[in-house]
């Protein structure tokens, strides 16, 4: 099994450059397919989710094609399979954008229920409910999601929870549908943006995305483009968060500065110097880093996603903080590792209440989930002695060649699949 090894105590320093937002890019790589002209689609993260994804569309007949390791062609026109198999769907839970996306196309589609990372239940029934205000008749049978239609009519449609998932997967269904729907409580992350943005560029007539209503007039069908996706703001949330753990000085480039300020907020809080550009960040920590609160909440709240990163930072800073977690109930699985670690971490309901102590020591670790893996490896970057982290496949779900931008930073990490590979990264760094 592979694994990271990482020897920490050296501040991060230097430049990094942001690869494409995975989140954005699962939405737009599945609603590629509702046209039967080729899209080209620049700027994809390639890591494991993108990946499955790209699988299970070649799976149902699409043709995937990739020009080079950023750039994905897709043409939809073969496609011959309306089944999304099981297979794919227990290694990543995005696959469920496929039913939005053959819905809107075909009228049908029958998908297997997700699996993805165990942070806490994110039930689909507010895409359900969707499908069913656009006149789908929808059944769960032996762990399958089918939604079939003899017509899709625009409906209006109210979110009794504001969900990504389900905003995403209702435009990419109603824009092929008659007449017009609006998606009240819409989710206003950048990456439903990016996905209408899309949409847009094939043909579709989506108004208001990036606010809580979205209106969208349907179009009868939908062509080919070329579309770069946006950068990911939860990768560059967590390499300014290495840089505040470590108390490096990172410049991170190649982000829309607009989609951080709830990071950058809470890091100026902690007392470390941000400089801006149009289209990067430094992140200076070069001293003492302070304690502050924060609670997670949907866009432009502070990302679930970096709850984590953050509260390592916390864990190595003076004084006490309070990290609230409102979006998911299970997101604290990487505290009692961080404790092993010597952190003061209590948690107490959806409260993590946290004691800065000065330094962590390392420690045999495991990530529980992405976020929570990437959180261990800061952890480990600024731990002394050489800590060993496991089940890395999940960092690798989120993060394109995690420990090479990290080396490039001047960190000492490897990524070993064997205990020989082990010895020998541990003899390097003597």
């Amino acid at each position: 099994m592979e694994q990271y090894v990482v020897k920490g105590g050296v501040p991060l320093r230097g430049e990094v450059s942001i690869g494409g937002a995975k989140n954005a890019a699962l939405g737009i790589l599945a609603a590629a397919i509702m046209t039967d002209e080729t899209v080209t689609i620049e700027n994809v993260p390639n890591v494991r989710d993108t990946r499955v994804l790209l699988q299970a569309i070649e799976g149902i007949g699409a043709k995937v094609k990739y020009i080079y390791n950023n750039t994905v062609q897709i043409n939809g026109g073969s496609i011959s399979d309306l089944n999304v198999e099981y297979e794919y769907i227990r290694k990543i839970r995005a696959s469920y954008y496929l039913l939005g996306a053959l819905l809107g196309k075909y009228k049908e589609s029958n998908v297997a229920l997700p699996g993805g990372c165990n942070i806490g239940s994110r039930p689909i029934d507010q895409h359900l409910k969707g499908f069913k205000a656009l006149g789908a008749k929808v059944n769960i049978d032996h762990g399958v999601v089918s939604a079939k239609a003899e017509n899709l009519v625009g409906g209006h449609i109210y979110f009794d929870v504001v969900t990504v998932g389900a905003t995403i997967n209702l435009m990419m269904a109603s824009c092929m549908a008659e007449g017009e729907t609006i998606l009240e409580n819409a989710a206003k992350e950048p990456h439903i943006v990016d996905v209408a943005n899309f949409l847009n560029a094939m043909g579709a007539n989506i108004k208001g995305a990036g606010t809580d209503v979205i209106r969208i007039k349907g179009v009868n069908r939908l062509h080919g483009c070329t579309y770069s996706i946006i950068p990911d703001q939860i990768e560059a949330g967590t390499f300014m968060m290495a840089a505040a753990a470590t108390r490096g000085d990172i410049v991170i480039k190649d982000v829309i500065p607009k989609h951080l300020e709830s990071i950058t907020a809470k890091l100026l809080e902690m007392g470390c110097k941000l400089v801006e550009g149009d289209d990067w960040i430094r992140v200076i920590a070069e001293g003492e880093v302070g304690s502050t609160n924060v609670k997670t909440l949907p866009y432009p709240g502070f990302p679930t996603d970096m709850q984590p990163q953050i509260a390592v930072a916390l864990a190595l800073a003076k004084g006490s903080s309070m990290v609230t977690e409102s979006i998911f109930e299970n997101r604290f699985k990487y505290v009692d590792e961080l404790n092993r670690m010597g952190a003061k971490i209590k948690v107490e309901g959806n409260t993590a209440y946290i004691e800065g102590v000065e330094k962590f020591t390392s420690a045999q670790l495991s990530a529980p989930d992405l976020r929570a893996g990437a959180a261990l490896v800061i952890a480990a970057l600024a731990a002394d002695g050489i800590s060993q982290i496991d089940d890395i496949e999940y960092i690798q779900r989120g993060y394109e060649d995690f420990e090479g931008k990290l080396s490039a930073l001047g960190a000492i990490i490897a990524k070993v699949d064997s205990e020989r590979e082990l010895q020998k990264f541990k003899l390097k760094i003597g």
